[in-house]
């Protein structure tokens, strides 16, 4: 019997739900940062057997919106709880319960769909303490398993697959063996060039910018791709401090993000960044529907 369906992972921001898809596909499709509120859009990633397919939807932490883009956020999160065949409610056994997570667990009461409880970061506790923090989330909810994991370090990932098989119906291949997310390949370009913005600058920097890929072209005589993108921030003091001190910092962010998207696309990549400033942007409907956030 041939299985497939979607499955979402949903939790607070800064779970491991990025890692976790990462560390399931075997790829990097979906950015990762120590900074809450990373993802911003559903994200798609596929992951074929010979008996099954599951099509993983990373979505954004959920959080209280202070914005448009928040307000955003949050609805692409609970949206997918309408149209899965399991949610993986992701939380942390290295924290205890909190208001996040009964936030979370309260939304999920009314959901018929499959919720399997994922506790992450297992290598951060000893057993014992592990085994409380089972008993406390479990408290929340209506399970239809538990499974203990480390996303990072890639433990119980073959567990936590083997229990969303379980629970999938019978259905076709939607996707083709080899693909693994469908998302367009700007679209990845943008969030690596923003996942280094993330890594590198200041605390108030990061949540205020946006990355648009205008153009990606395909060189073959040099065996070159040519990529211009445009960073968006909402201050001048802000577009000052993603630039640096004599370009450093903005040499620094596209080295980085060089590297990363040459090792997805396979080729030699040329990287053109450009700042700019978008006052209030995340507010603005039309910049948001101008960098996909619809």
């Amino acid at each position: 019997m041939y299985r497939s369906g979607f499955v979402t992972i949903i939790g607070r921001t800064n779970v491991g739900k990025s890692t976790l898809m990462n560390a399931l596909l075997g790829e990097k499709i979906s950015i990762i940062s120590h900074k809450p509120q990373t993802t911003r859009n559903e994200i798609k990633g596929i992951l074929s057997g010979e008996d099954y397919q599951i099509v993983f939807l990373d979505t954004p932490g959920l959080h209280k919106p202070k914005n448009k883009l928040g307000e955003f956020m949050i609805k692409t999160a609970l949206n997918t709880l309408e149209e899965v065949d399991c949610v993986l409610f992701m939380v942390e056994a290295d924290s205890e319960v909190g208001s996040g997570d009964k936030y979370i667990a309260g939304l999920l009461k009314d959901v018929k769909t499959p919720i399997v409880l994922v506790l992450n970061k297992i290598d951060m506790v000893d057993q014992e303490v592990l085994k409380q923090r089972v008993e406390e989330y479990s408290r929340l909810g209506n399970f239809t398993a538990v499974v203990c994991i480390s996303a990072h370090n890639g433990v119980n990932l073959q567990e936590l697959i083997d229990v969303v098989k379980k629970v999938l119906p019978e259905g076709p291949r939607y996707f083709p063996e080899d693909m693994i997310t469908d998302q367009p390949e700007r679209n990845i370009v943008s969030e690596l060039i923003r996942e280094k913005m993330l890594l590198l600058l200041k605390e108030e920097v990061p949540h205020g910018i946006a990355v648009d890929v205008e153009s990606i072209t395909y060189v073959e005589q040099k065996d070159l791709v040519e990529i211009r993108a445009t960073v968006y921030c909402e201050k001048e003091s802000h577009k000052m401090i993603i630039i640096g001190k004599n370009g450093s910092m903005i040499k620094k962010i596209g080295t980085m993000a060089r590297e990363d998207i040459e090792r997805l696309l396979g080729s030699k990549v040329y990287l053109d960044l450009w700042v700019k400033v978008k006052k209030d942007w995340r507010n603005d409907e039309k910049i948001l529907k101008i960098l996909g956030y619809r």
